[in-house]
């Protein structure tokens, strides 16, 4: 038995085992308290209206065939549609209790599973949409995010941590998997001497009192990987604090122990490992990397004359080309991005009929594979140029052709008050009229690259924090209200945005964000984006834009 059809067998019995508590559990021979961390260790939770069921994504990458069982799994459990997440993960957010049995079973018989999507351990190793593909990458992260979810996914001693533990891996020059915002950041480098390692940053994350991973090793061997992540995991079991789940992020305990203290921990650890059984060989980078063949590229010329004239003859397709596509490594493909975002639907949410549209494409035209992104839009990663024209038209058919990636009408936003226990306020609403107050094409156009994000509450699923202009539900005087902050961003030189003011109305906030824009559209000089026009300019313009001259600035967002 090769390795890949052993660990699906213990996956499989992982999953057997988890059906066998469920039935138990409604036999009542596993009360609540029993049954909770058991359930919760297999992505189903407990939400306002009904069961949720998280499935993982591995680093964001299906399958057409996974892709097409999600779509009927929705339709015959579900409500008809289902959620993509920031995590790159998928949720089912109406199933019955008495169907999830059947469900992670027809999950298994493609490879897909609901095994520590929730709980406090290792979760889902998040990547780089791109990856494999795109222009800008010095290596392909997804055989590095492989081995670690090998790694992580049944480690014996990692199912009880502190609290959860997050990993995301990118290997180019802009990053776009947020390494600086999750417990473990690892970026892919070369050094001077043409060897692969790794630059490890630890004790990101959002959510409450956000912090920003900061550097552990400057670069690591590759053969190393496994042994230093397993040393930074022990370090954080052994030291993090179990008494209070608010305080027991890794995050936190960079922050108590200091940076010097904490490296002294982990490499004193790492001794004990280094050069041991977890150290990587030159067959296991083989092996993992040969799941990844180069797909069947044809040759063709990066400037086809098909396409071009397309371009120039339908302004509408040249403006979806313009936004939604990336530039691909091969010459003459492209990178689509497949956008979720219009009034009508929440972010993130997919019909079955679309998540099967969305299959066909990916066997027409990107062989066989989509990937899902953190802004919760999907990716063809594979199209040829001349096919753009023809997909643009079936998507645009679907409802997944707004050109709009990158725009301040690709909200990030998560379920919110409509189906989270934990949520203060209606993120997908709020979402939804800032979209309506926005839905002209060329007024998003004309404002340019801006994200705005919105979190239902304090935990900051939709990543508000680092947004550059975040909203985040919260209750007043047993009120929901929204406060906002600008000046967040992503990527390598991230940074968390400003609270501006006490929190808004959910009526006023689409005509407060409108304010905030219009200062930044009056005040910017050439072709500045929203956030540097902010920094050029400060805080001030724009709270005074929304509240007046009278409020004093607040603090950090959720800081």
């Amino acid at each position: 038995m090769d390795r890949d059809d052993d660990e699906q067998r213990r996956m499989n019995d992982r999953v057997a085992e988890f059906v066998a508590q469920i039935r138990r559990f409604r036999a009542g021979e596993l009360t609540e308290d029993a049954f909770r961390p058991l359930r919760l260790q297999n992505g189903l939770y407990v939400m306002r209206e009904a069961p949720m069921l998280r499935i993982g994504i591995p680093y964001g990458v299906l399958s057409s065939v996974q892709l097409r069982r999600l779509a009927r799994i929705a339709r015959t459990y579900d409500r008809g549609y289902g959620h993509f997440t920031t995590r790159q993960n998928f949720q089912l957010n109406w199933v019955a209790f008495e169907d999830v049995p059947e469900i992670l079973v027809e999950l298994a018989a493609v490879r897909l599973y609901s095994v520590r999507t929730s709980g406090n351990c290792i979760r889902n190793i998040t990547s780089d949409p791109f990856a494999g593909v795109a222009a800008d990458e010095r290596i392909d992260p997804r055989p590095w995010c492989e081995i670690l979810r090998r790694w992580s996914r049944l480690h014996p001693d990692f199912g009880r941590l502190p609290r959860k533990l997050k990993i995301a891996v990118t290997g180019a020059q802009q990053d776009r998997a947020l390494i600086r915002v999750h417990d473990i950041g690892l970026e892919i480098l070369t050094n001077d001497l043409g060897e692969t390692g790794f630059r490890v940053l630890v004790g990101g994350g959002l959510g409450r009192n956000p912090a920003l991973a900061q550097e552990l090793e400057p670069f690591l061997p590759w053969r190393h990987l496994v042994s230093f992540c397993e040393a930074i995991v022990r370090v954080y079991d052994r030291h993090g604090r179990r008494d209070d789940p608010y305080k027991a992020r890794l995050k936190t305990l960079v922050g108590a122990l200091g940076m010097a203290e904490l490296r002294h921990l982990v490499m004193q650890e790492w001794a004990r490992l280094a050069d041991g059984p977890l150290t990587l060989t030159d067959a296991d980078l083989e092996r993992v990397g040969s799941r990844f063949p180069e797909p069947p590229y044809q040759d063709r010329p990066e400037d086809d004359v098909a396409h071009r004239r397309r371009l120039s003859g339908n302004p509408a397709f040249a403006t979806w080309v313009r936004r939604n596509t990336h530039p691909h490594r091969r010459p003459g493909y492209a990178i689509v991005t497949l956008s979720t975002k219009h009034a009508e639907t929440a972010s993130g949410d997919l019909s079955a009929d679309q998540m099967e549209q969305v299959a066909d494409w990916a066997d027409d035209y990107s062989f066989g594979e989509v990937r899902v992104t953190h802004e919760q839009n999907l990716v063809l990663p594979h199209v040829r140029k001349r096919d753009l024209y023809t997909l643009w038209e079936a998507a645009r058919a679907a409802g997944l052709a707004s050109p709009n990636r990158g725009l301040l009408t690709d909200i990030i936003a998560c379920p919110g008050g409509r189906y989270c226990d934990l949520a203060k306020a209606d993120s997908i609403g709020l979402a939804q009229a800032i979209q309506a107050r926005f839905a002209d094409p060329g007024v998003a156009q004309d404002i340019g690259e801006l994200a705005l994000n919105v979190s239902g509450c304090v935990n900051g699923c939709a990543h508000h924090a680092v947004a550059h202009i975040g909203i985040r539900g919260v209750e007043k005087n047993d009120r929901a209200c929204y406060q906002i902050s600008i000046g967040g961003d992503a990527g390598y030189a991230a940074g968390f945005g400003t609270v501006i003011g006490p929190g808004l109305a959910g009526e006023e906030v689409p005509a407060a964000v409108e304010r905030l824009i219009g200062t930044y559209l009056s005040h910017r000089r050439g072709g500045e984006r929203f956030v540097e026009t902010r920094e050029r300019l400060g805080t001030e313009p724009f709270r005074n834009s929304v509240y007046g001259e009278e409020q004093p600035i607040a603090k950090v967002a959720n800081g």
